[in-house]
């Protein structure tokens, strides 16, 4: 203190100690509520940053061999190499909140056969009333037991190709083929032989021309390969959403049951 400055008497000093408590304290409030601040942005741009982070992961866990494909690929069809059906039983189209019912199937594999015997009006059921959406794969699985005319690629291409051009009727002409369906180790049915059973059904005789182009012949390679990543060894295989069903399928109504029982 200069020294001609006068002494503060007690009670001066008293007040001037509780100002500068006061300074202090208020300075120290000041600090909490910014550092408080920090902490709260702080935690929200890492809460964000983990949300970033978790979609890019989940975006990626949803890529498959198909979503880059740029090959020909059916209008009607998915990442995961399946043809989808509707209430309306046209090609490309899905049931909002229904059950996805995900059907593998060879059309040379009698065991499809069957299941398309037994399961063929009860699928149809389920499609009218809303209850799934259907979605076929059709693999490549046996083209070995076609004696080298590649039958599965060939009918699983003619529906790609149907479900493209024609969907209003790519289900008739689906279980048109299961109707006249070779036996495992023949030659199959010619392009031309399936061009003939699709227009039976309704498809355009242009449409039904194209089928030996196998304009869609890559993709069905492409998405059969995407089978065996999803686990699926053989065919017919079924999954509701998403989960592989081990139920009865020969008895009829079995696998309708367990679409409602899901829903």
């Amino acid at each position: 203190m200069p020294a001609n400055e006068p002494r503060q008497s007690k009670a001066e000093r008293r007040e001037a100690a509780r100002k500068e408590a006061e300074r202090l304290a208020a300075r120290q409030r000041s600090t909490e509520r910014r550092n408080r601040l920090i902490i709260a942005v702080a935690s929200v741009l890492v809460v964000a940053l983990i949300g970033v982070a978790g979609f890019f992961i989940w975006q990626e866990s949803q890529r498959t061999l198909l979503s880059e494909f740029e090959g020909e690929r059916p209008a009607a069809s998915t990442d995961s190499g399946g043809i989808t059906f509707g209430s309306t039983l046209e090609a490309g189209t899905v049931t909002e909140d229904a059950t996805e019912v995900q059907v593998y199937i060879d059309f040379i594999c009698p065991v499809c056969g069957s299941y398309d015997e037994v399961n063929r009006d009860d699928i149809r059921t389920m499609l009218t009333e809303g209850e799934a959406t259907v979605v076929f794969h059709p693999l490549n699985y046996l083209d070995q037991q076609s004696m080298g005319t590649n039958y599965s690629t060939r009918a699983a291409n003619a529906l790609a190709t149907v479900s493209t051009d024609a969907p209003e009727v790519a289900l008739d002409f689906l279980e048109a083929l299961f109707d006249n369906q070779p036996a495992e180790g023949t030659e199959g049915l010619s392009d031309a032989e399936m061009a003939a059973i699709a227009v039976e059904v309704g498809v355009p005789q242009e449409v039904a021309d194209t089928f030996a182009a196998g304009t869609y012949s890559e993709w069905v390679a492409v998405a059969s390969d995407q089978a065996r990543e999803d686990g699926v060894t053989g065919t017919p295989t079924t999954f509701l959403d998403g989960s592989r069903w081990t139920g009865d399928w020969s008895t009829p109504g079995t696998l309708l049951q367990a679409v409602r029982d899901a829903a």
